[in-house]
């Protein structure tokens, strides 16, 4: 079967005919409007609101905020897909303009939440009409210590719109417009980023040298404005803390994260003490090339004879078969992202790089941006997204507010569909050199998505601390990021000198402070549903299922908490890195296997 090239593109007409229809403009009058018809109602008496009168202003406020998100999430989609097209950039700044000026009318209802007398939120909170937003309300309480008042909220508001958001802007805007020219093949020609990217699969060393540094060399050129973005979004953080009265960097997330500061220091701290894990397995790995030590551009390379390719077709299928495997539903919740077309498949220029789900609403479905370019990494992707898009759909029982799952457990779906699919190709798999490769792509996601995510946020918190102390050039930032990831590859690795440049290019440390431990936290929470799931069999299903349709209606920990699962014992993060042990034992069996 051949893919018609269409059906690789998303298809956002259900949300909006263009990015100049005329339905946007409704849209965004009509948001404006009601926002000012809530503000006008409910400004100056939430405080004095009895727990039905709450109940509907929440509905109301929920309601608002789905009509005024759509022309938003379209302008990101467009946006996402070619941010070199006029109309896309002009409807993206409107779109942001739009949103900030509404975050600035409805300041008040989150402000006046905070305010209410102890002894009066206790009983709003035992009052049976506001259980479906028990959690809401108390993660915006949490925020109160840390709260201005609201004229003050809303110049921190406008003034991000010159300031954190544009740099934000700026940074996707030239990541996205970057050309890169190498030499493959005997030919010279033209890449893109996510191509040179999916170079790191490539079965020849010298590509895969040449390919990153070819990209890391270009960011080199442009880092001027990297650092200065960087600096400015570090500068900013600090000066928020000392206003809001924050302790250290990391704490904002945390609250909205709903997890206390020592579980995170112990999910950390834990995995650096593992970091000899991923040591011993690069070792290895050197042995299966056949080298005496892995460089950094090594780490992805495939194992043996296998740099097979999988077009997106193939992709699709084995992605489908192994969520269908699971179970028929995920199949079919999968299968509609093909059929009608939320997809968004192959780079190209203009598009943002990496990949993502975009969660909408919940009256809105979620659509999947990729760059895929046919090696298992990109299968894996394609079943990671989707994994997304099957939380966000299961999700969408919720109401707008308890809608989005809380960051740790942003990433608990995906994990688990990278190990439904690994699974579904061993178990397929009867050539034991395959088994082998991918076994050890699978090692190697998990110590990407734990290990080196490890490494991002201790970079990320490094970075933040030293800006409170003054500016961060960029040979500073190039040595905080080569002393992290020197950490974590101690003498096995042999970094390559571009490489200096890698935290360029990682999007989180821009839109999303802190955002990365939360892979390390659902990877190795993962590992542990994923064993609930080989013991119980089908009786696993349902409460799994419940994880993923309670959305953000929970704290991380009751929502966990059915699986029996605590997040407060200190051996659970261990028992993560205690199966990823085991996988590598697993493959040291099949390579024996071999040998004899």
């Amino acid at each position: 079967m051949t893919t018609d090239l269409n059906s690789l593109l998303w298809d956002t007409s259900p949300l909006y005919a263009s990015a100049t229809c005329e339905d946007i403009d409704r849209d965004l009058s009509r948001g404006a409007a009601e926002a000012q018809a809530f503000r006008e109602r409910y400004a100056g008496k939430v405080a004095t609101l009895d727990a039905a009168e709450v109940a509907d202003a929440v509905r109301r406020y929920e309601d608002l905020g789905e009509l005024l998100a759509k022309p938003q999430l379209y302008a990101h989609l467009l946006f996402a897909a070619d941010s070199e097209a006029d109309d896309h950039k002009r409807l993206s700044q409107r779109t942001a303009e739009f949103g900030n000026l509404m975050s600035r009318e409805l300041l008040f209802f989150d402000l006046e939440i905070m305010e209410i007398a102890d002894d009066r939120f206790a009983g709003l909170l035992s009052d049976e009409l506001l259980a479906p937003y028990r959690h809401y309300l108390e993660s915006v309480r949490r925020f109160r210590p840390y709260t201005l008042k609201e004229r003050e909220e809303q110049l921190l508001k406008m003034k991000s719109l010159t300031g954190t958001d544009a740099f934000s802007r700026l940074f996707d805007e030239l990541s996205a417009s970057l050309r890169y020219r190498m030499e493959l093949e005997g030919e010279e020609r033209d890449f893109t980023g996510e191509e040179l990217l999916g170079l790191l699969h490539h079965p020849e060393a010298g590509v895969r040298e040449r390919a990153f540094a070819t990209f890391l060399n270009r960011h080199e050129e442009n880092g001027i404005v990297f650092s200065s973005v960087f600096n400015n979004v570090a500068l900013d953080h600090s000066q928020e803390l000392e206003l809001r009265g924050y302790r250290h960097p990391m704490e904002p997330t945390n609250l909205g994260n709903d997890i206390p500061e020592e579980v995170v220091n112990r999910l950390m701290d834990v995995s650096e003490a593992n970091y000899g894990l991923a040591r011993d397995y690069f070792r290895l790995k050197a042995r299966l090339l056949g080298l005496p030590k892995l460089k950094n551009t090594d780490v992805y390379a495939p194992v043996g004879d296998n740099d097979r390719t999988y077009s997106f077709d193939e992709a699709r299928e084995l992605v489908l078969e192994a969520y269908g495997r699971f179970h028929p539903r995920f199949g079919e919740m999968a299968a509609a992202f093909f059929d009608e077309r939320r997809i968004d498949v192959l780079p190209r220029p203009g598009k943002s790089g990496g990949a993502f789900c975009m969660g909408m609403t919940p009256h809105l479905s979620p659509y999947l941006l990729l760059n895929y370019t046919g090696n298992l990494r990109d299968v894996a992707t394609l079943a990671h997204e989707l994994g997304h898009g099957l939380h966000f759909e299961l999700a969408r029982k919720q109401t707008m507010l308890n809608y989005h799952a809380p960051l740790p457990l942003a990433e608990t779906a995906s994990v688990f569909g990278e190990m439904l699919l690994t699974r579904f190709l061993l178990q397929r798999e009867s050539d034991p050199a395959m088994k082998i490769s991918l076994l050890c792509a699978k090692i190697e996601d998990i110590i990407a998505t734990t290990f080196r995510q490890n490494v991002l946020t201790r970079f990320e918190e490094r970075m933040h601390r030293e800006r409170q102390e003054g500016l961060l050039t960029s040979s500073r930032l190039c040595d905080l990021w080569w002393e992290e990831n020197g950490r974590l590859y101690g003498d096995a690795v042999d970094m390559i000198p571009p490489y200096r440049w890698g935290w360029s290019y990682i999007s989180h440390f821009i839109h999303a402070r802190f955002y990365c431990y939360s892979y390390t936290f659902a990877e190795l929470l993962v590992l542990s549903l994923y064993r609930n799931y080989l013991e119980q069999g089908e009786r696993f299903i349902p409460t799994y299922l419940s994880i993923l349709e309670s959305g953000g209606s929970l704290s991380p920990a009751d929502t966990v908490r059915p699986a029996g699962i605590d997040l407060a014992d200190p051996h659970f993060w261990q028992k993560g890195y205690d199966f990823l042990a085991e996988l590598i034992e697993e493959l040291k069996g099949l390579l024996e296997q071999r040998q004899h």
